[in-house]
């Protein structure tokens, strides 16, 4: 059943029974409650998302106009533009923002990319400046943790288009003891791994970018912080790995490769064309990078494990680029005798791969195939080690729930297939949150739009519950001004947010998304109904239908 909506006012609903062990079964029954819309059309007017509980604000990021869109959700059926923080005086980008106790921190780049950005903090309430300090290069996330002692910020560090100019990565730890009008900034960097990048290639993380240092190379992307608020997990999506923080010493302890994920496998079968006009799940000999985006953690039995969405990402200049397709390539005769099949266009040839991994003899031809991205969300244990992946799990739900926008591309309707050649439904954002005594996995997708919801409780025992696509496919996405059409929904999920129903404005807890397409915060509301209750409202429905006869 394909789901759609109209617009905020329209609810989709799901229920998924979870079991384990001796828990009790609970249903989630998640609705869209409310929704404010920029009317900007694919420019980035909804990114990321934070809230304050205190004053009951979201601050979502509009890249379009370079400030945070400050939101009342007293009423989350109806929230309001009640505010901007207008970020133009400070650099050329803001980029991401968060809340911690009526402090808002926001990470804005420099007009030159290259150089060093800063982080300024505002006041939740009447959003006057507090204080601004520099950061690194390109700072693309920020993150306060748990205790509020400390501010960390992901430094990407991207080369210039040209690849001539490549600034260091590193993760800006900001002391925030004495309130963020004294804050101080410390940089936790990797210049301390520039001497062992053949050691480094040959675990499986991927130092490639030319005349690069491991610190040039290393672009963190997202940040997560254990809740004794002590460490800190990075994740670094072009070199395929995890680095480790110790965030009071403001050090890079480790790094941690991800490996890749066998396509080969039964379990692991995607779609790789856009050009076979079907939807084609099936095993072909690829590596997957898992490269992911954003990441989360959480406690299970004293343990912490990271939960990563595993989008990929390649490294595409116009002065470098690793960027190729399979049919475009050599592929070595003895690892692929039936290369010629493989390398049709409606079986591998359109496939998106790089150039910089798979010529393990260095003789010129291909005896590997790595893809971008994963097509799937996975948990690892504190040292990075896979404990459990959702195999090809994202293709299949969204191939069955919506057969004629399978692969769909985020900012067009009537897409069907069209990024089957390149990462699929590219899931991007997550958020963990615990309702009752559940830990729940919210992953957005990109591409094809909705959120995958999973309990992941017990990392081990990993259960499926729902899928929800608030995109209505019939209708534009644009419209003739070149706005966003009101009435298709989310397009592009970027940042989600999990409110808890202690910090909540309702009795229940709240999920919040960012479209980045679309332009619109979207606000779904989480009710919980108990085992007992699911059992009463079918009796209700056995009385009803005795009464219908």
């Amino acid at each position: 059943m394909k789901l759609s909506v109209l617009a905020a006012s329209l609810c989709l609903a799901f229920s998924g029974a979870v079991v384990a062990g001796d828990q009790k079964a609970i249903d989630l029954n998640l609705s869209v409650i409310g929704q404010y819309q920029t009317g900007i059309f694919d420019d980035s007017a909804a990114e990321i998302v934070a809230h304050d509980p205190r004053s009951q604000r979201l601050f979502a990021i509009n890249a379009s106009k370079n400030s945070v869109d400050v939101l009342d959700i007293n009423d989350p059926t109806n929230p309001q533009l009640i505010g901007t923080i207008d970020a133009t005086d400070l650099g050329a980008g803001a980029n991401s923002v968060a809340v911690h106790k009526g402090v808002v921190a926001v990470a804005i780049e420099a007009d030159d990319k290259q150089a060093p950005g800063v982080v300024a903090f505002y006041d939740a309430v009447d959003l006057s400046l507090i204080n601004s300090v520099q950061v690194g290069a390109l700072p693309d996330m920020v993150t306060f943790t748990p205790n509020g002692k400390y501010l960390l910020v992901a430094n990407e560090g991207e080369p210039n288009d040209d690849y001539t100019v490549d600034p260091e990565g590193s993760i800006s730890i900001i002391e925030l003891k004495h309130g963020a009008s004294h804050a101080k900034v410390r940089t936790a960097d990797f210049t301390r791994f520039n001497d062992h990048a053949d050691k480094l290639k040959k675990r499986g993380i991927r130092i490639f970018g030319p005349g690069a240092t491991v610190a040039q190379d290393l672009e963190p992307e997202y940040i997560t912080i254990s809740k004794n608020s002590k460490r800190a997990w990075v994740s670094l999506q072009e070199a395929n790995a995890l680095a480790l923080v110790d965030i009071r010493r403001a050090k890079v302890l480790k790094l941690l490769p991800l490996g890749t994920k066998d396509h080969s496998l039964p379990e692991n079968a995607l779609d790789v064309s856009n050009r076979d006009d079907m939807i084609n799940i099936a095993n072909w000999p690829i590596k997957g990078m898992y490269q992911p985006d954003a990441i989360a953690s959480y406690k299970f039995r004293g343990r912490t494990f990271i939960v990563t969405a595993n989008e990929g990402d390649s490294r595409d200049y116009d002065g470098f680029s690793e960027e190729e397709r399979v049919g475009d390539l050599p592929l070595d005769e003895t690892a692929f005798p039936d290369a010629a099949t493989l390398q049709e266009n409606e079986n591998l040839g359109r496939l998106k791969i790089t150039t910089v991994n798979g010529d393990s003899d260095g003789d010129g031809d291909y005896d590997e195939i790595y893809s971008y991205g994963a097509r799937s969300f996975s948990i690892r244990n504190a040292r990075g080690k896979l404990v459990y992946d959702s195999a090809d799990d994202f293709e299949r739900i969204t191939a069955e729930q919506l057969p004629d926008d399978f692969n769909s591309n985020n900012d067009e309707n009537d897409s069907f297939d069209s990024r089957s050649d390149d990462k699929g439904p590219e899931p991007e954002g997550v958020a963990l949150g615990k309702i009752e005594d559940r830990t729940f996995a919210f992953v957005g997708l990109e591409r094809v739009g909705g959120i995958m919801v999973y309990d992941i409780t017990n990392p081990h025992r990993v259960s499926f519950i729902e899928y929800l696509n608030n995109r209505d496919f019939s209708v534009d996405a644009e419209l003739p001004d070149g706005s966003t059409n009101p009435l298709v929904g989310d397009l592009g999920p970027e940042g989600i947010t999990f409110i808890d129903e202690d910090d909540s404005p309702v009795e229940s807890p709240l999920l919040v998304v960012g479209n980045e397409v679309s332009g619109t915060t979207t606000i779904y509301s989480i009710d919980v109904i108990e085992e007992e209750d699911k059992d009463k409202d079918k009796d209700e429905e056995e009385d009803e239908k005795e009464d219908d006869k």
